[in-house]
Parts: C-alpha cells; structure tokens; sequence
C-alpha cells in the first residue's frame, strides 16, 4: 500500500508499507540476505568500492538507447502492416506521422515524470508510485513471464535471418540454422549486458550510427528520384481500396509498435547522468530524429515501389535497393541484422532494470535486486531473461503471443501517463523540472486507452486471451505476495536457494545512494 503525501517543499513522499509482511522472516520474495557475500562473513573487503549502479548514461548514451530500440526490423522488412489497415499511400504516410506526433506526447509526458519520480522501472514504478502495488505486480508479471521473452526472441529471430541471408542467396535458409545463431546472438547480449554496462553503451552508440546509416542509404535514393519526377505513387494519394474504420485502431497498433521504445530511458532513470537536463533533451531528440526517418523512409520506398508490390514485398528495404542500388544491396541484410542487435542489446539493458526495481520493491526474488561485487552490473535481472527467452524461441507462434498480450503494453502505458495527470492535482506543487502542458498527457492516454477498447471490438479473441492471461497476475499476487503464512521449510529453502545464487554469481543487494 502507498500513500502519496506532498511536503512543503513540494517533494513527493512515499509512506509505502511493507509489500512483502514477512521480508524479515526470509519470505519467498525477500528474505535475510547480507550485503556482502555469505562467504565473507562479516569481513569488509579492504578498499572495496561501494556497490550500487553508476551513473554512467550520458546524453549520447540515452540518444542511443531510444533511438537504438525503436528502430529494430520492421522498418526495413515489413512496414506494409500500417498500409494494409488504412488502403491508400496518403492515409499511411498520415498514420505513421500521427503516431510518431503521439508517441513524441507520450514520451514528453514520460520525461516529465522521470524527472519527478527520480526512479528506475517505467511504467511499472510509476503505476507503483500512483496505483499501488496489485497493478504494478501484474504489469511486471505479464512483461517477465511473456511479453519481454517473446519480444526478444521475436527481435533475436529476425537478427539470425538477416545475419544469415547472405550465405543462402539461392536457398532457403534452415530454420535450425536461424534459431542457432539466433541462440547465439542472444547469448552475446546477455553476456555483453552482464559483463559492463559501458561497453554495452558504447557498442549501443556504434549499432544507433549503423541504423541510421541505413536509413540514409534508403532516403537519399528516395529524395534522389523524387528530385528526378518520380511521383506517379502519390498522384490520388488517398484513393485506393476500401478499409473499414474499425481496421484503423490495427494501423495505429502497427505505427506506435514500430515507435515502441522511447519510454526505454525511463528504465534506467537511476543511471542517467544529470536526469533533470538529459532525459527530456534525450527524448526530444530521438522522436524528432526517429519520426522524420520514418516518414521519409516510407516516402522513398512509394518513390520505387507502388502500394501493390509493397505489400506483396517480404523485404520491403531490399526490394527497394535491388531496383535502386544494384549488387549494393546484399547489403542490407547486414544492416537488418545490426539494426535487430542493437534492438536486443537496449531492450535487455533497459527491461533487466524493470525486473530489478521490481525486485528491490518486493515484487520479484530478491536475487534479481543484486549488483555484482565488481562489475557493478545487475547480474541476475540480466540473465533471467536468458532461459525464459530461449524457451520461446524454440516454442510455438510468438506472433500470436504478442498479439495477444500488445493490448496489455497499451493499458499500463496509458495508465501511467494517466498517473501523470493525477499527480498534478494530488500533489500540485510537486517539484517537476520539467512539465508538459496537461492536454498532452490527456491526448495521449485518451489515445491508448481508446486503442485498448476498439481492440475489444474489432479483435475480441485474440484481445480476450491476452486479457485472460494478464489477469492470471491477480491470484499470482495473493499467493506470492500477500501470503505470509508460507511453510516454514519453503522460507528456508528460498532463502539457502538465494544465498547460494549469491555465492555463484558473485552478487550482494546494492548499498544506498548517499
């Protein structure tokens, strides 16, 4: 339970009881661990430098972060979902610019309430912070248990494809070959991710230039024969076969999944160097970059490309630089699969502190809120996604899945831009930095919350099960959390379980920031 108190000075207070009553007992969640590792006893070592996470996200950093999320595959193999929802050029090119407008009003709103909330975690911290502790346990439910393994080995299938592409030109390419280099590139990130959080900045910033590149390599030749004439694909740019209005909530669901990353930085708002200046121009900059690719990007391929021979197209980008580019274009495979890297490489360092927030509040093992001695890296939120990851990769329709569980992505996002709203009558001389005007956070979660409901009307079944499975999170929260009378065998063995993964990985809870 939280109760939100605003002090004189206008500082958000948070008088939160105990999630998890019987932490000092040793509970299934939280228990009696050292912070130190057991095997020290209760010897300091000599000089140790204290462990938390550093601040060591700069301006360019958390640009690479957003932008290196956001654009993954889809831009360049498949952006034919948002064209066949709307059947004509003039109304895609209009959706993909009205999303990226409205994810600017969602991430604006999420810079604001990462500079009031000076917390880790996204949307979970902030439901935590305005809704209590039941929402924000099932949101990190649903993203731990399903959505953040099949995101990722959805990202990770694609990068093995496209890395393989150029050694199958003339066969298909073996689908044990793909989920084999795909296992592998999953276990680089992790390893990367586990090892040092500056080195996967810094190959973060090198994969962010290397998209980007690409991007170029698309709208150059497309401004090029724009220049030359080249307009016929937007002559009666919104004539075309008809679609229903009720297919429309589907073609926003296709454009904001494929801006779907700027709320990333918000996950590692505690890393952030100097959050109140770097996170809102971080933001800024990344949407204003992101959107005019985007747009530009779909313009250049109707440059080449007519609306018919794109949505046959399975590779739109290589498509299009077959016709443009000549024996150039075997390099866009390698472009795709650097673009999926990097998406898999920012998405587990941002996700891994979700889980480790959610942690530190009591909400998952305790071992997930444990920074390694040395690296000062959130080792075990890193590499629980490993197992869970690879077990959807070598499972069923991860599309389906996705599908059914992308409603629930939109509900808690809305809801916490929704937090934000509430904040400002709760607690109106809150210390904010930085404050949008209150129409934007209004726009943006009307707009969700709005997808969220024709959803349910235009896709009932698969809205339904995603539903169902995100509401399994309820019960999972009275028999985890509220449950306090655990046998007492179950408290030990949790707590001898945790304090050997302690000793394995080399891993102690982090010391409070002074």
């Amino acid at each position: 339970m939280i109760l939100l108190c605003c002090g004189t000075d206008g500082v958000l207070w948070h008088l939160r009881k105990p999630v998890v009553s019987t932490i000092s007992k040793g509970g299934y969640l939280q228990g009696n661990v050292n912070r130190r590792l057991p095997s020290l006893g209760n010897k300091e070592p000599p000089g140790q430098e204290k462990v938390q996470l550093k601040r060591k996200v700069t301006l360019l950093r958390g640009i690479s972060i957003i932008i290196g999320t956001i654009i993954g595959a889809g831009i360049f193999i498949s952006p034919k979902g948002v064209l066949q929802n709307t059947g004509s050029v003039g109304m895609s090119l209009t959706i993909w610019t009205v999303c990226g407008v409205l994810s600017l009003f969602g991430a604006l709103s999420y810079a604001e309430l990462g500079t009031s909330i000076k917390k880790s975690g996204g949307h979970y911290t902030y439901i935590l912070e305005v809704f209590g502790p039941l929402p924000a346990f099932v949101r990190v439910w649903v993203e731990l248990l399903i959505i953040r393994p099949a995101a990722t080995a959805v990202i990770s299938l694609a990068f093995g494809r496209y890395i393989l592409e150029p050694f199958f030109i003339q066969c298909e390419i073996p689908e044990l070959a793909i989920k084999l280099i795909t296992a592998v590139g999953l276990t680089v990130v992790m390893v990367l991710n586990s090892m040092s959080v500056s080195w996967s900045a810094r190959i973060q910033i090198f994969l962010t230039f290397c998209k980007l590149t690409a991007i170029l390599i698309i709208i150059v030749p497309g401004v090029m024969q724009l220049i030359k004439g080249q307009t016929q694909n937007f002559k009666d740019a919104f004539s075309g076969r008809d679609s229903s209005i009720t297919r429309l909530p589907l073609a926003f669901y296709y454009g904001m999944y494929a801006y779907a990353g700027w709320f990333y930085l918000n996950f590692v708002t505690e890393e952030v160097e100097n959050p109140e200046k770097t996170i809102p121009l971080a933001i800024c900059i990344s949407m204003a970059i992101v959107t005019i690719g985007y747009v530009l990007t779909n313009v250049a391929y109707f440059t080449t490309i007519n609306a018919e021979e794109l949505l046959l197209s399975n590779a739109v980008a290589v498509t299009f630089s077959e016709r443009l580019l000549g024996n150039f274009s075997l390099a866009v495979p390698i472009f795709v699969a650097l673009s999926c890297f990097g998406s898999m490489n920012g998405g587990v360092f941002a996700v891994s502190r979700l889980f480790y927030v959610a942690s530190r509040e009591g909400h998952l093992p305790e071992i997930l809120s444990m920074i390694h001695v040395r690296k000062h890296t959130p080792l075990p939120a890193v590499i629980v996604l490993h197992p869970l990851t690879m077990i959807m990769l070598f499972s069923g329709d991860l599309d389906s899945l996705l599908n059914f569980l992308s409603f629930a992505r939109w509900l808690f996002i809305g809801l916490a831009v929704a937090g934000l709203i509430y904040l400002r009558y709760k607690c109106p001389d809150m210390h904010r930095p930085f404050k949008v005007p209150l129409f934007i956070p209004a726009l943006f979660s009307f707009t969700c919350l709005f997808m969220v409901a024709l959803s349910l009307y235009s896709d009932p079944f698969s809205t339904g099960i995603g539903f169902i499975i995100t509401l399994t999170g309820v019960p999972a929260y009275y028999l985890f959390i509220i449950w306090d009378k655990k046998p007492k065998w179950f408290r030990i063995m949790s707590e001898r379980i945790t304090r050997t993964l302690q000793i394995i990985l080399e891993v102690v809870p982090e010391e409070d920031k002074l």
